[in-house]
């Protein structure tokens, strides 16, 4: 990579992250180019202007980037699990996990959530967190893990619990996460198995 490459990388990310603490602190619709650049140290809106065409690209780059870290993050912890259960146990723990460590992260991607789905930017990228999610819920029905239901409504009561919680850590620091994700675990497991059953397929007292 020469000079001028690694550069240019390393100021698209530095942009990137201002973006990103921007956004988790003002919203979506107070997030400018001119704020950015204040917070990034930057002399002008020029040098994010060179990187990125617009508001749309920049936060079409802000979704992937957190996206690929939360994946990072979460994808390793549901390997090698050998039921639908025991991964989406390990996938909703480490949503918890990812939200006590890389708040600002999601915060932001919360903000321009609304905004992908609406055509502003890559909507794909959300969509495509999604089907994976509601792939793995398909997969235990097929397994004879779960019930029957729409997995993709509860892909979105999901990302939208977890989207709650996470609102809710914005203006209240101190909630307790681990009680929190021991609530969701329960409440999913409960929405997924049949009446009396567990993940484990162990009949609840």
């Amino acid at each position: 990579m020469s000079k001028k490459t690694f550069t240019e990388t390393a100021r698209r990310a530095q942009i990137v992250a201002a973006a990103i603490e921007t956004l988790a602190e003002l919203g979506h619709a107070r997030t400018s180019f001119a704020r950015i650049a204040r917070r990034a140290g930057l002399s002008s809106t020029g040098l994010i202007s060179y990187h990125f065409a617009g508001k749309e690209e920049l936060i079409t780059e802000v979704a992937a980037t957190v996206l690929t870290e939360f994946r990072e993050h979460v994808l390793p912890r549901m390997a090698g699990l050998d039921s639908a259960g025991a991964q989406l146990r390990a996938f909703l723990l480490a949503n918890f996990d990812f939200m006590a460590t890389h708040r600002p992260k999601l915060l932001a991607l919360l903000e321009i959530g609304p905004a992908l789905r609406s055509g502003a930017g890559d909507p794909g990228l959300l969509e495509s967190d999604l089907a994976g999610l509601a792939e793995l819920l398909r997969d235990g029905q097929r397994r004879g893990e779960f019930r029957e239901f729409d997995p993709r409504v509860l892909a979105l009561a999901i990302r939208s619990v977890r989207d709650g919680v996470l609102r809710r850590l914005a203006v209240e620091p101190e909630l307790d996460l681990a009680a929190c994700a021991v609530e969701v675990v329960r409440m999913f497991e409960l929405a997924t198995c049949e009446p009396g059953e567990t993940w484990a397929g162990e009949q609840r007292d």
